[in-house]
């Protein structure tokens, strides 16, 4: 059992780690951003049309609000706790996706430093904060398809971007291979997503190592 002083430490540092993970993906967003303008004009409707760079500013947004509302002393919201499991979902796809098939090929985040940001160290922080951290309830299961709202929008702009403009984020999705194979692409992202959401959703009921609520 924690104590009361214990409690109140945990209360303070906690947000205090989000509002720092936060700002650590601020910056390594920003720095890829001047990076990459660097070598070329950027696009900044390609630049952040990636699900890694979406993913990330979805973490660091909710990590910000979820911060600020701890500090503030008030209980996070409903909606605020379905909003971090989503960004959770996102992110930990972008980090298994990354390192399991991504890894060492070229292309993505050239700056070293905010490539191992954006793809290891948010995710993995992603998923310890929302298995240790209790200051969220169980996720209702019936509301497991808001996970799927952003992939489904996501999927259908990059498809219409690559039918008229030509630019696609990532090559499997290019409508020029046949809207068949793009099809079957697009179902696996759906079911990936519904198999990571069910996770993170299936955790939002355990406590695994008892880490007191911060509210």
């Amino acid at each position: 059992m924690c104590t009361t002083d214990q409690r109140r430490n945990v209360k303070h540092i906690v947000p205090a780690v989000r509002l720092a993970v936060a700002l650590l993906g601020i910056a390594a967003i920003v720095s890829t951003f001047f990076d990459t303008a660097t070598r070329a004009t950027i696009n900044p409707f390609n630049f952040f049309g990636f699900f890694t760079m979406q993913s990330n500013i979805m973490l660091v947004i909710v990590l910000l609000v979820a911060a600020l509302v701890s500090f503030s002393g008030k209980a996070q919201s409903r909606w605020l706790e379905l909003a971090r499991g989503c960004a959770t979902t996102y992110i930990v796809i972008t980090g298994a996706v990354y390192n399991v098939l991504l890894a060492g090929l070229e292309g993505g985040v050239s700056l070293a430093w905010a490539n191992t940001v954006l793809h290891v160290i948010l995710p993995v922080y992603a998923a310890f904060d929302w298995m240790l951290f209790s200051d969220r309830s169980s996720l209702p299961w019936n509301k497991i398809w808001v996970s799927l709202v952003y992939p489904i929008v996501w999927i259908i702009v990059v498809l219409i971007r690559g039918a008229t403009d030509g630019w696609v984020p990532y090559p499997f999705l290019n409508p020029a291979q046949g809207y068949g194979v793009v099809a079957l692409y697009a179902l696996a992202i759906a079911v990936a997503t519904v198999v990571f959401a069910a996770s993170i959703w299936a955790v939002s009921r355990m406590h695994l190592l008892g880490i007191p609520a911060l509210t």
